[in-house]
């Protein structure tokens, strides 16, 4: 959702189905970058990373589809602006030129970016689906703001114990 728009929000109803179809859109885009980031990864283990986030994320796209049949709309997608930009940026890694190892820690924090925005998204659509009282909507973005989360860490940690190590070496 754009800051200046001419959006009707007269209800947190309205805002939550807001909040889920940008989420939506930002997981579509999602599954296009993935396989782009893991092509380019040079670690077998941030490669792997990277491919296993894109099986999670068609699950999330699922979960998404879910909430919406709850809901009793469509599925449907708002442009995700934030994730547009992220990927733009991150999409800069791919075509830079340098070290290997390098190239891969701009690729884990490129990819946490995309976490980090993430789990604010699904924290804040959680809590709006609790408030509401679709708790069952609740729980699956519950399950995804923990998927979201053990990427991140799975990342930090790679990033710490191999890709910055490797980095710093050059």
């Amino acid at each position: 959702m754009g800051l200046f728009t001419s959006k009707n929000l007269d209800s947190l109803e309205t805002l939550f189905v807001d909040q889920i179809e940008d989420l939506y859109d930002a997981e579509q885009r999602l599954t296009q970058a993935l396989p782009k980031m893991a092509e380019a990864a040079h670690s077998g283990a941030l490669k792997a990373a990277f491919e296993q986030h894109l099986r999670e994320t068609q699950n999330q796209i699922s979960r998404l589809e879910k909430v919406f049949q709850m809901l009793g709309r469509q599925s449907q997608r708002q442009t995700c602006y934030a994730m547009k930009g992220l990927i733009e940026e991150g999409s800069e890694v791919l075509s830079a030129t340098g070290d290997e190892s390098v190239k891969d820690a701009a690729l884990i924090a490129a990819a946490q970016r995309v976490e980090h925005y993430e789990i604010s998204g699904y924290g804040t659509a959680r809590t709006f689906a609790q408030r509401l009282g679709h708790n069952q909507a609740a729980q699956l973005l519950q399950e995804t703001l923990d998927e979201e989360a053990a990427t991140d860490k799975k990342l930090t940690a790679l990033a710490e114990h191999q890709v910055n190590q490797q980095a710093a070496m050059t």
